[in-house]
């Protein structure tokens, strides 16, 4: 499983990616998690909004920090 965390390096988006990594962590899979930080590989996926988590090549949600229960729910 392939994880991007997407924003250009916002308190929002250093946070979704630390919840991200423990998200991971609690939840035992096997992920590779990557911060995305350049605007044209985050325009490559349509997000106007940052922070942005994308899990194998879709979008999951923008524009939000979301807590480490739901990016484990989401995983």
């Amino acid at each position: 499983m392939k994880i991007e965390v997407l924003g250009t390096g916002c308190a929002k988006c250093k946070t979704l990616y630390e919840h991200t990594v423990t998200a991971v962590a609690n939840s035992g899979k096997d992920a590779e998690v990557v911060k995305v930080e350049d605007i044209p590989s985050i325009m490559k996926y349509g997000v106007m909004s940052t922070p942005a988590l994308v899990i194998d090549g879709k979008v999951a949600f923008s524009g939000k920090v979301a807590s480490i229960i739901e990016i484990m729910a989401l995983l």
